[in-house]
């Protein structure tokens, strides 16, 4: 009797150190996304607290500036419901294309690929109306099948706010180097900003700085700066909530215009004082301690 007693409680202490299939998918999960962001030396997420501040723009052109000076980069946008990084690339158009390795990504030059839900929708007037698990099974999907190879940057556009989608790409992505916030200089703007920066710091992502987005009007005309939004809010909140202050980009028409065209604006305009900003912003982030070793290394 007290044999059979020992050997039940054997096979019970047994089954309790079995992991749960939940447990075993979470691992698999992780050890993917370590097998290809291992690969990557730094990931960067720009985030916004408020929509319409002009995110996109910035994360655009953060890509196009580090890819101009020699970096392999990844461009990876995480906006679901409103995909507009395709557009402002010129890559509009195009269909993803998979293989038995995973999907690749769409390259917009030879230093810079893209990846997008807007790669997949048929149109552009298409609908993604989806609750958090399928955003979350995307992002991931994004992070561990696609084929970004040896890269010196992967930026993540996130959506604005702090919703599902920052939130997933968080949970995911446990090595981020951290966030840059892009806010414009009124109030209204300023006070989602301050949650986004409290939500980089409840799920432990750096803030690696804020960026002030149309700061200043300049006039296509005479060339003068009026300042419609009104000027240092978002390098005085930086300070409030000490974080670095990243710079400011200018309100230019011409940024519109790039944005719309597909052609980037710091590509384009390389010698401009706005993109002379966009060149002080990229300067903190090309000095980042490097974790791995850098892409042109191969292996």
């Amino acid at each position: 009797m007290g044999n059979d007693e020992n050997t039940k409680t054997e096979e019970t202490a047994t089954t309790k150190k079995l992991p749960s299939r939940e447990e075993i998918e979470a691992l698999k999960e992780k050890l993917a996304i370590q097998n290809t962001m291992g690969r990557i030396r730094h990931k960067i997420i720009v985030m916004s607290g408020k929509g319409g501040v002009g995110k996109s723009t910035v994360a655009t052109n953060i890509a196009v500036a580090l890819a101009s000076k020699g970096q392999k980069v990844g461009l990876m946008d995480v906006d679901i419901h409103g995909p507009s990084i395709p557009k402002m690339l010129g890559l509009d158009g195009h269909m993803l294309k998979g293989s038995e390795t995973g999907l690749a990504p769409i390259p917009y030059n030879d230093n810079l690929g893209v990846m997008s839900i807007g790669f997949i929708l048929k149109s552009q007037d298409d609908a993604v109306i989806w609750r958090a698990p399928l955003k979350h099974k995307l992002i991931r999907d994004f992070l561990t099948d696609v084929q970004w190879g040896n890269l010196d940057y992967l930026i993540i556009d996130s959506p604005p706010g702090t919703g599902d989608e920052p939130l997933s790409v968080a949970q995911l992505l446990e090595d981020a180097d951290g966030a840059v916030i892009v806010t414009t200089p009124q109030d209204v703007a300023l006070i989602d900003v301050r949650k986004a920066i409290t939500f980089c710091r409840q799920v432990k992502i750096p803030v690696l700085g804020v960026v002030e987005n149309m700061s200043g009007f300049v006039c296509p005309h005479c060339g003068k700066t009026s300042d419609i939004f009104k000027i240092g809010g978002g390098e005085t909140m930086a300070v409030d909530m000490n974080v670095p202050f990243l710079g400011r980009i200018p309100l230019e028409p011409k940024i519109v215009d790039a944005g719309d065209s597909g052609n980037p604006y710091f590509e384009n305009y390389r010698d401009s004082e706005t993109a002379k900003a966009f060149d002080r912003v990229v300067d903190p982030l090309l000095k980042l301690k490097p974790e791995i070793k850098p892409a042109s290394s191969g292996g």
